[in-house]
């Protein structure tokens, strides 16, 4: 079943000059955790809005026990519960598998939008098995969000450690989505246990598909 974006993401003049954080992700399902997230994105980054952009299918990620895309548009929906974030299968239309063209997609079609991809800090420490991957950090501004315990293994990663000269401190993340990519900060989020594992595992899923496609 089709799933098209949501309707405010149909004109990118309404979005020019707006910053705005993308969180990617399965969403299988969305819970309280991600919308902590980008509450404390929208604050800390200055942000107008965070899209949550629920993918078709990860590729690195099993079909099994992952439940259809209108279904986890809709519980995102529900999940969001705030008029700045916006939950989209915008890739449908733009067609796009892997973050790296996604953004590039974006880009091309909201020209005049500041956009900050967000992430956790597992990603960061597997973001290399992405296709791609340095396309992201190359094209647009990163926050990292704090997982224990991924932080350290992260920052030692191959990503942290190409993009070190280009980490911004953490009193500028207020400034990140202003910033020339590559840029990327690592922010001291508060920890949220929420898991979408333990969530599939009470309704009797599968495993953890909530990380966003490579």
């Amino acid at each position: 079943m089709a799933v098209f974006p949501e309707p405010r993401l149909r004109s990118g003049r309404l979005w020019a000059g707006l910053r705005v954080g993308l969180l990617g992700g399965s969403f299988n399902p969305a819970h309280d955790g991600h919308r902590t997230m980008s509450l404390y994105a929208l604050a800390r980054l200055r942000l107008d809005a965070v899209w949550w952009l629920v993918s078709p299918q990860n590729p690195l990620k099993p079909r099994a026990g992952m439940a259809a895309l209108a279904e986890r548009v809709a519980e995102a929906a529900k999940v969001a519960r705030h008029p700045r974030i916006v939950v989209t299968s915008i890739e449908c239309e733009l067609d796009t598998t892997y973050t790296a063209e996604a953004l590039a997609a974006l880009h091309a079609r909201f020209s005049r939008t500041r956009f900050v991809w967000l992430m956790g800090a597992d990603n960061l420490r597997q973001i290399p098995r992405w296709r791609d991957w340095t396309r992201i950090f190359d094209t647009t501004p990163v926050a990292v969000f704090r997982r224990p315990p991924y932080c350290f293994k992260a920052l030692g990663g191959k990503a942290a450690q190409r993009y070190r000269r280009h980490r911004l401190p953490g009193p500028h993340a207020r400034t990140l989505a202003r910033r020339r990519p590559p840029a990327w900060v690592l922010l001291e989020n508060p920890w949220h246990p929420a898991s979408a594992t333990e969530i599939r595992r009470r309704r009797g899923g599968g495993s953890d598909v909530m990380s966003k496609s490579p």
